[in-house]
């Protein structure tokens, strides 16, 4: 058995069906459903139960032992996403405790732990995006979202327990199953639609005299690229700690528009609009991911370029009526 948690959501969902391609269904799904339609990202995915995500926390802090027969894996994707939630307690309780109490139990009975961590830990850039642990001590998030994720690192650092698991450091993940994400879906999805309903795409101007509008920087990564990372930690257990996972090359929001409107077959129609006060001070103009410890750890799968993975996105699921990721028909 495999737990994925967050297994409803963008990318624990695409990391279901990357077990299923593989062969296995074995997966016990652990999220909350709430009111949202992300129920939709497991309707073409195999899995054995679904449990939520409170259960799952007393089953584990009230068990004496195992209660989950079989258990070799939890890929820990679930966590509130939003760069701009304030609610700090809930990111505490929601982000930072969660992961403390399965990273405890993975280790105490000897199962894999996949621990989704955040490029949004690296707070404005200026101290480096290397994964390194000297990096690690003394960054400084721009929100509450990325302190969280850093809170954790930092736990598992000075417990003397980061070389016991896998904590990812995602750059900026685009592909299915985001529909649910609203404001926080990727800017290939919003692009989509926009495009689509007007036939121009908005984005942001700069407001630093070193970066043109639309020339801010991202290290844009497919979340197909993502899930055979994590695919490739389950199959290799000694491989632990910090890890970046992006590309290790960033691209610009002009780049990243250009590729949707090819892949839609349009003209590019660019519109440079103003950023909302509230974000500016906040705002991240360049991040990439160096990933030479994912290399060295012995990762060697290419990854794939912003022009076929939004190419992909766009013709495979954004133009069906149908854009969910489903494995019952492979």
């Amino acid at each position: 058995m495999i737990i994925v948690t967050g297994g409803a959501g963008f990318i624990g969902s695409a990391m279901v069906w990357k077990l299923n391609t593989m062969g296995f269904d074995n997966i016990l799904i652990v999220d909350n459903l709430g009111h949202e339609e992300k129920w939709k990202n497991l309707t073409g995915l195999r899995y054995s139960d679904y449990l939520h995500r409170d259960q799952l926390m007393v089953a584990l802090d009230q068990s004496e032992k195992n209660p989950f027969e079989g258990l070799q894996a939890i890929v820990h994707m679930g966590a509130c996403s939003s760069t701009t939630e304030t609610d700090a307690e809930f990111l505490m309780s929601n982000n930072y405790r969660f992961s403390q109490l399965l990273a405890k139990f993975s280790l105490q009975n000897g199962v894999r732990f996949i621990n989704a961590s955040s490029g949004a830990t690296y707070g404005d850039g200026s101290q480096g995006f290397n994964d390194d642990i000297q990096t690690m001590r003394v960054l400084k998030p721009l929100n509450m979202y990325g302190y969280s994720k850093q809170l954790f690192d930092l736990w598992a650092y000075r417990q003397g327990i980061l070389q016991a698991l896998v904590s990812l450091k995602f750059f900026n993940v685009y592909g299915p199953n985001e529909y649910h994400k609203g404001d926080m879906m990727s800017v290939v999805c919003k692009a989509h639609k926009q495009i689509t309903d007007t036939g121009t795409l908005k984005l942001f101007r700069s407001y630093r005299d070193d970066y043109g509008n639309g020339e801010q920087k991202r290290d844009f990564i497919y979340v197909k690229d993502i899930v055979d990372v994590m695919a490739w930690f389950l199959e290799n257990p000694h491989a632990n700690g910090v890890f970046n996972v992006g590309t290790g090359k960033a691209r610009t929001w002009n780049d990243l528009a250009n590729a949707v409107f090819a892949a839609m077959g349009r003209e590019p129609k660019i519109e440079y609009i103003d950023m909302p006060d509230h974000l500016r001070e906040k705002y991240q103009y360049f991040t990439q991911a160096p990933v030479d410890k994912l290399r060295s750890a012995g990762y060697k799968a290419e990854f794939t370029p912003l022009e076929q993975g939004v190419r992909d996105y766009v013709v495979n699921y954004l133009n069906k009526d149908d854009p969910y990721m489903d494995t019952y028909g492979d």
